[in-house]
């Protein structure tokens, strides 16, 4: 078999036969902060929607003299690692039959994987994290999967200390260190997703300067479950002319498990990073749902966010899952700052998201969404 390929269950249910076991990469779990600086950005492209948070804006701007500070309030996913743990492996085992290594990046925290060594001793889940890494007028994200456990914490203060105050030469080293420890695996995610939305040209621009000077340290390139194909089949090839692997990347944040995963021939997740590092060897398998209409998958997956959770006490409300900086320093939850059930928009906004858990309506809108796709390379 090649060292690279790319393969699609619903073309060939056969996939992974050949295979001892299922990967899954990048996922998130309550650890992750998720902050919302991203959303007048992506609001205000929303006919309708843009209106009305600019009228919001302006009724902010009127009473405290100053525009809404986004940049203080984040939420979080609504499942524990263990719940997401279990989800990825379940869907392994019944998908493709095989036994699932699992490995949950939340955003520039490691507390999934270690709660996951705590809570059960005979645990291997890798501790790994999905690392924010400023660069020029942006950002990227840095999967940095299976650190050392008994240095992963000190680690994890090393990189975000980096993160706070950024430098192009420490980055360097710490690139470089990470790159020195054999077990770990160092993967550019989702490369050419413009998520600072600096325009597609700038972006891509810093992605070459940022593999230019670091590149040597970039074990793979990820193909994003949550990426359109276009994206994903540059990409592809970027990797092919940078001579960097490409792996997968599922990106999970609600309850839809990862819609791609690697096949492969290891037994621990060491062995796997080893194939990746030392052998360039990675098969990608893409699931059914990433054959599925992305919009219908993105909502489905807010809705996912934005639904109550009885099973998760302290967290049932997804108002409990937003949180909010004050002026004093303290943290609140949007369920304590507001009063009644909160803006009528709102209130619309969430109101139709439940109309999304109808099968019904969601077979519609698949209907409805569907595209022609075309995944030859």
């Amino acid at each position: 078999m090649e060292t690279q390929g790319l393969h699609f269950l619903w073309r060939n249910p056969r996939a992974a036969e050949s295979f001892r076991t299922g990967v899954s990469l990048h996922s998130h779990t309550l650890h992750s902060e998720e902050n919302m600086a991203f959303l007048p950005r992506y609001a205000h492209r929303i006919p309708g929607v843009s209106l009305s948070i600019r009228k919001h804006e302006a009724t902010y701007r009127r009473h405290y003299g100053s525009e809404i500070d986004y940049s203080r309030s984040w939420w979080t996913p609504p499942l524990p690692a263990v719940d997401a743990e279990i989800l990825e492996i379940r869907q392994i085992n019944d998908t493709v039959q095989l036994p699932a290594l699992v490995s949950i990046t939340d955003h520039d925290s490691i507390a999934a994987g270690l709660n996951l060594r705590v809570m059960d001793a005979q645990s291997v889940a890798p501790i790994s994290v999905e690392w924010t890494v400023p660069f020029g007028t942006s950002f990227f994200h840095i999967g940095v999967h299976n650190l050392p456990f008994e240095t992963a914490t000190t680690w994890m203060e090393t990189l975000s200390a980096w993160t706070a105050a950024p430098s192009p030469d420490r980055l360097a080293e710490l690139m470089a260190a990470l790159h020195s420890i054999d077990q770990v695996l160092i993967v550019f995610n989702h490369p050419l997703w413009d998520e600072d939305l600096k325009g597609q040209e700038v972006h891509r621009a810093g992605v070459r300067s940022f593999l230019d000077l670091y590149g040597l340290y970039v074990h793979a390139l990820e193909l994003n479950g949550l990426r359109p194909w276009s994206e994903n089949r540059d990409v592809v090839a970027l990797g092919r002319a940078r001579q960097i692997p490409v792996i997968s990347g599922g990106d999970r944040h609600g309850r839809e498990p990862n819609a791609n995963i690697n096949l492969s021939h290891a037994s621990t997740f060491s062995e796997f990073v080893a194939e990746v590092r030392q052998d360039h060897f990675s098969q990608i398998l893409f699931l059914p749902q990433y054959n599925a209409s992305l919009k219908l998958r993105c909502l489905e997956t807010m809705g996912d966010i934005l639904r109550d959770y009885p099973e998760y006490p302290g967290r049932v409300l997804w108002s409990d899952r937003i949180y909010f900086r004050q002026d004093d320093g303290q943290v609140a939850t949007l369920t304590s700052l507001w009063k009644g059930a909160g803006p009528g928009l709102v209130r619309n906004f969430v109101a139709l998201l439940r109309v999304l858990e109808s099968k019904r309506v969601r077979n519609t809108l698949r209907h409805a969404l569907s595209i022609r796709r075309e995944y030859a390379l």
